[in-house]
Parts: structure tokens; sequence; C-alpha cells
């Protein structure tokens, strides 16, 4: 079955960085964009930013532009979430999800992923 495992979130001080990875298996991660999403307590699940299946494109939602980048190896069926000068906004439980697809799309809502990852905690202290 397909399996998506968050690890790398943990408790930083603001101004810090984290990099998360997410391992795929199960599937052909090379036809999988892969996003990653984020839930703060109280509030609902929003995107943060997604990577096209080879890599070539990625996209950011505003609030992480700048200070969040997203890669990937195919070959470790890998995703990483490198997070910058994280502030305490950025705590939340993170989670990378994956989608099936032959092209590239802005992959920003929920309902476009086929599988999601149990999710790691990040905690920015100020």
């Amino acid at each position: 079955q397909v399996q998506l495992v968050e690890s790398g979130g943990g408790l930083v001080q603001a101004g810090g960085s984290l990099r998360l990875s997410c391992v795929a298996s199960g599937l052909t991660f090379s036809n999988y964009a892969m996003g990653w999403f984020r839930q703060a307590p109280g509030k609902e699940r929003e995107f943060v930013g997604a990577i096209s299946r080879s890599g070539g494109h990625t996209t950011y939602a505003d609030s992480v532009k700048g200070r969040f980048t997203i890669s990937r190896d195919n070959a470790k069926n890998t995703v990483y979430l490198q997070m910058n000068s994280l502030k305490p906004e950025d705590t939340a439980v993170y989670y990378c999800a994956a989608r099936a697809t032959a092209g590239w799309g802005t992959f920003a809502n929920t309902y476009d992923y086929h599988y999601w990852g149990q999710g790691t905690q990040v905690t920015v202290s100020s």
C-alpha cells in the first residue's frame, strides 16, 4: 500500500531553520506531484507549496515564499521542505501529499491530492 512518512520536525527558535523529509513507498514516485500542507490548532489545513513530478516546477503560498524551498530526489522517493527564517506563526503539523498527474498545475487544494502522510510537528518559539 502507499505510504508517505514525514520526518524532521521539532522545536526551533524564531529565525532558525528546519528541513522536513517525506519518503514515499508503494507508488511510482516520479508519476506524482508532491505537496506540503500544514495545520495549526483550530485552523484548517493550508497549502504550503508543491513540486512537479520532475522537480522542474514549484509553487508556494505567499506566506512562505522566499523562506521555504521544496525539492525532491526521485531516486530516493523523497521530497523535502527546507524552512528558513522560521516564525512562530509557522508552528503547525506539516503534511506531505501525493497527486498522480500527467502534467503540472497549481495543486493547492487538499482535494487535489490522493495520498497523505501522518504529519510531523513543527514548533517555532519566539
